[in-house]
């Protein structure tokens, strides 16, 4: 690696959305400061956690249609049969949900599991209990995305955690999604869900580290064969 992909990979862009956060942690700091030399250091060390938390690296995405890749970083909370919520008529049977809980220190920037067109989103408001809970998914504030993919219904369903008090999607319906893409971010700790249907094979275990957009959460089809990569 040359010295300037050293530097290049040392410097992980922030997302837009986390500036006026970080200006603000920044004017506290210094108000702060003003006060205290500790408090000033409080400050610091929290709007670098800031800015940390806003990161928006590039991922390198398995293009191929026969996988489904983690829509964000984090641990696998959940791999299993689940009913999908109701506003997102996809009809009350079970379909395969694998959750992804995200905790205050993960890259909160949400992607696209699989490759569509988003023919539905809908935002319904609700409680702020703790992402790792089951419950989380039918009682929390959450965002839904039904997504028409090339091997069925997939739905990406954000979901607000104890101290996430925003989620933000910048995709609409009608929209077309390529895997990997970026549609989203929910602030300060929270869960995406994956629903999919019955003949994907699940290839992940509650547990394991997920890496948004690279991480491969499940596959249609049998094994895939080695696939080629999108930079995103």
């Amino acid at each position: 690696m040359s010295i300037v992909d050293t530097i290049k990979n040392a410097f992980v862009p922030i997302h837009r959305e986390g500036y006026p956060f970080i200006a603000a942690f920044g004017a506290a700091t210094l108000v702060l400061g003003y006060f205290s030399s500790t408090l000033f250091w409080v400050g610091l060390i929290l709007t670098a956690w800031c800015a940390y938390f806003f990161r928006d690296p590039e991922r390198v995405t398995p293009v191929d249609d026969r996988l489904v890749v983690s829509p964000a970083d984090g641990i696998i909370s959940a791999v299993g049969p689940a009913v999908p919520p109701r506003e997102l008529g996809l009809g009350s049977g079970e379909m395969t949900r694998i959750s992804v809980f995200m905790n205050v220190f993960s890259c909160h920037v949400n992607r696209a599991p699989v490759r569509g067109r988003i023919s539905r989103i809908e935002h319904r408001p609700g409680k702020f209990l703790n992402a790792e809970l089951d419950k989380a998914s039918s009682e929390n504030e959450r965002n839904g995305l039904v997504i028409d993919s090339p091997n069925g219904t997939v739905a990406a369903v954000q979901i607000a955690g104890l101290v996430a008090r925003r989620i933000v999607c910048w995709a609409e319906a009608g929209n077309a999604l390529a895997i990997g893409e970026r549609f989203g971010l929910i602030r300060f700790g929270s869960r995406v869900d994956v629903f999919l249907p019955s003949t994907a094979t699940p290839r992940v275990a509650v547990g394991q580290t997920a890496v948004g957009g690279e991480t491969v959460l499940a596959e249609f089809g049998g094994v895939a064969a080695t696939p080629l990569v999108r930079i995103s």
